[in-house]
């Protein structure tokens, strides 16, 4: 059984190790920034496919993002109309964001804050993690803590009775929005609908 309390899922991830929650999408394989080849080893998961950053906050994320003043503006309106929500922005990253979160690219990085109160308990007492769908690679995102503690033996979920009247994820991943450096291009369309008018480019 890895079935965990809150405690100790947020204590085993500031100490390294891969837990799992859920999340507003689809519940989340997670390590702290600097431990991300932990979970591309537990999903064998390609290198070329780079992990998100998920904090309870936004400006919990912008350190780790870097870009002029008109972009900051942008991103920024992005970000207040759509989170807590799922929409993951890749945007530039920062020298402050471990190589291993995106080993192929690691100038880019996706960031998000889930609209999930026990996401958002666990990240505000972990800081930012890296995250992705919990899951082997190419396999449909798993979407219960019971399959996922079936799936990986090691990873320390949380218990059900940790998030009992917590509304469930919709099971969809979150849209992801990169940015070019002029305006937003769509690399995956999920869980929100963005709108891309003009307002959102420099």
């Amino acid at each position: 059984m890895t079935q965990v309390s809150l405690t100790d899922l947020i204590a085993g991830a500031r100490a390294g190790l891969l837990v799992s929650f859920p999340t507003d999408t689809v519940p989340a394989l997670a390590a702290i920034p600097e431990e991300a080849a932990l979970i591309f080893a537990a999903k064998q998961r390609s290198q070329d496919k780079p992990l998100i950053l998920m904090a309870a906050s936004a400006e919990d994320l912008w350190p780790y993002v870097k870009g002029s003043e008109n972009e900051y503006k942008v991103w920024q309106k992005l970000a207040d109309k759509y989170w807590p929500g799922g929409l993951t922005l890749v945007l530039p990253a920062s020298d402050r964001l471990p190589k291993v979160m995106n080993p192929i690219d690691p100038t880019t990085i996706g960031i998000r804050v889930p609209n999930s109160a026990i996401a958002q308990t666990i990240l505000a007492q972990t800081g930012p993690l890296a995250t992705t769908s919990a899951n082997f690679s190419g396999q449909p995102p798993l979407q219960t803590m019971t399959e996922i503690e079936t799936q990986f033996p090691q990873v320390l979920t949380l218990a059900t009775t940790e998030y009992q009247g917590e509304i469930p994820g919709m099971g969809i991943p979150s849209t992801v929005a990169k940015w070019t450096g002029i305006n937003w291009q769509i690399l995956r369309q999920g869980a929100i609908k963005l709108d891309l008018s003009s307002d959102n480019q420099v």
